[in-house]
């Protein structure tokens, strides 16, 4: 088994939706591999204006620390132009991630795209 398998498209690119951009990422996220997520990340981000960004990580399957630059730039980014970044996932291991770098309050998990845009987050359970 490829401990780096290459999807062929690791994100998509972001959607637009009113005021709300989103990125999709998959496959596993650590320093080899997350270039194109920060790419996207910043892509995601140009223009001017308010920027409301949906991350979903529900396709990933293994995210470690460097994660946590990448999301906390989009994060200053984003809120220094009144809007916020939600982070879509159901996974314990991307909360650990975010518990260890101090950012699990700052990126709650949300369940859905649509729970992330209402600011439902996803319930302990």
């Amino acid at each position: 088994m490829c401990a780096h398998p290459d999807p062929p498209e690791p994100f998509r690119t972001p959607e637009l939706f009113d005021e709300c951009r989103m990125v999709q990422a998959r496959g596993e996220l650590d320093p080899t591999t997350v270039a194109p997520l920060v790419q996207a990340l910043e892509g995601a981000r140009t223009g001017r204006g308010r920027v409301f960004l949906i991350v979903d990580f529900r396709e990933v399957t293994f995210a470690d620390g460097s994660i946590l630059g990448p999301l906390c730039e989009a994060w200053e980014d984003c809120r220094a132009r009144q809007g916020w970044v939600r982070v879509v996932h159901s996974s314990l291991g991307i909360d650990l991630v975010l518990l260890g770098g101090g950012m699990l309050g700052r990126f709650p998990a949300y369940a859905t795209a649509q729970d992330a845009w209402r600011g439902t987050p996803a319930t302990a359970g």
